[in-house]
């Protein structure tokens, strides 16, 4: 029994083999067959070059500071009395913030006064003297000289008056000097003197740093301040051209980026960076970013003027270099070598290597190799959503085949039971 179910084996086992080498020869007939058959052409987006102006999105590195940020110093000597505030908190412009000795200051602005009112009643005796004599010189009942000598009491006296009137300034000077004032708004940091302590002119007491606005200062390479000052020129508004701070090393959101405005761009090179010194401001309510901070600062509205690019999806590498795909009059792809520039997002910008007018394949390159015939299809000049609709298609070729795999590796498992029989 066993013998004949092994000689069926066998017999099925030799037209199985039979069958197979059967449909490899007709395979291989049938291969010349096909292969004299033209494939049809293939689909991919396809635009005519023509120079563009291309908008640019660059960051820059810079270190945040506060050119604003002011250290208070005492003004007056004396005993610091009162602290007005914490140490980290907000203060307003104007805001009380140290009291050194009112008191003395006080009392030196009382006996100003007092001499000034002293210097007054002298001027004011003066004035009648000399009133006095001029009645009797008319008379010829004085001197010329007793008239003139009152003229020059009366003189004396009102120089006195204005004297003790600036002593009096300066005393009051001096009180309002003893009352310390915020005069920037910011956070202020550690108080650098304790109550109690004595205080002399020019004694540092804290420092005051605004956060809001920040001003920021970057280095711009030179190139691009020369387009940017020539896009500025050519009638664009620098409120036009915003600026966005991002923070190394700060998880991506709202949080970790602020947006603000380009307000300065420099009029001269440095010789030893070739660069241009550029400021912006961003609104910083909230204290994200602090000064001493590591930041970048990117550009928005920056651009290329009159320049050649493609999709940077289009761009592929060849043995003498980067290149791409263009058409023949008889839509046959051929590889056009080129020298490539900067890139501008979903834009890779030529330098060389393509004409205006050529027609060039923007779509995925993948597939494509010289004298294969191409059905153009539009492109609409919108490089982003090409790099899209091939990140797209990508994924889901990916996703494919994943599943696949795992249907093979499903069907390549043995049944429940089967082992065993085997």
């Amino acid at each position: 029994m066993k013998k004949m179910i092994h000689s069926h084996r066998a017999s099925l086992v030799t037209l199985v083999a039979a069958l197979a080498l059967a449909a490899c020869g007709q395979e291989q007939a049938e291969a010349p067959q096909q292969s004299q058959q033209e494939a049809p052409p293939h689909k991919v987006a396809v635009g005519e070059m023509a120079r563009q102006d291309i908008e640019l999105n660059k960051s820059y590195p810079s270190l945040l500071r506060s050119d604003n940020e002011v250290t208070l110093v005492a003004r007056v000597s004396g005993a610091l009395e009162e602290r007005h505030f914490e140490p980290g908190q907000m203060v307003e412009k104007g805001d009380r913030l140290y009291t050194i000795e009112p008191d003395l200051y006080q009392a030196t602005v009382n006996q100003r006064e007092a001499d000034l009112q002293s210097a007054q009643a002298q001027l004011s005796r003066a004035q009648r003297d000399a009133q006095r004599f001029e009645q009797l010189l008319s008379q010829n009942s004085v001197s010329r000289q007793q008239y003139d000598q009152a003229l020059a009491d009366q003189r004396v006296a009102q120089a006195s008056v204005a004297q003790a009137e600036a002593v009096l300034t300066t005393a009051n000077l001096d009180l309002g000097y003893s009352q310390v004032t915020a005069p920037v708004s910011g956070m202020i940091g550690l108080s650098q003197i304790n109550v109690g302590n004595v205080v002399t002119s020019g004694t540092e007491l804290a420092t005051i740093t605004p956060l809001d606005p920040l001003e920021v200062r970057f280095q711009l390479p030179q190139r691009d301040a020369f387009e940017l000052r020539k896009q500025l020129s050519q009638g664009g508004d620098p409120s036009d051209i915003r600026a966005r701070l991002s923070i190394p090393g700060v998880s991506g959101g709202s949080d970790s980026e602020l947006e603000g405005r380009l307000d300065f761009l420099g009029s001269r090179v440095d010789n030893g960076t070739s660069t241009v010194q550029a400021s912006a401001t961003f609104e910083n309510p909230e204290a994200i970013v602090l000064p001493g901070q590591f930041v970048r600062v990117s550009i928005d509205g920056l651009k290329r003027f009159d320049v050649m690019a493609v999709p940077e999806i289009a761009v592929t590498q060849g043995l003498m270099g980067p290149l791409v795909f263009v058409l023949d009059d008889d839509n046959k792809a051929r590889e056009q070598t080129i020298s490539l520039g900067e890139v501008a997002g979903p834009w890779q910008l030529i330098r060389d290597g393509i004409e205006p007018g050529d027609r060039v394949i923007v779509g995925d390159p993948a597939g494509l190799s010289p004298g294969m015939t191409i059905d153009p299809q539009p492109f609409d000049g919108n490089a982003a959503a090409v790099v899209e609709d091939v990140e797209q298609q990508e994924a889901q070729e990916q996703a494919e085949a994943a599943q696949a795999m795992e249907a093979g590796a499903a069907d390549g498992q043995p049944a429940e039971g089967e082992e065993g029989a085997q």
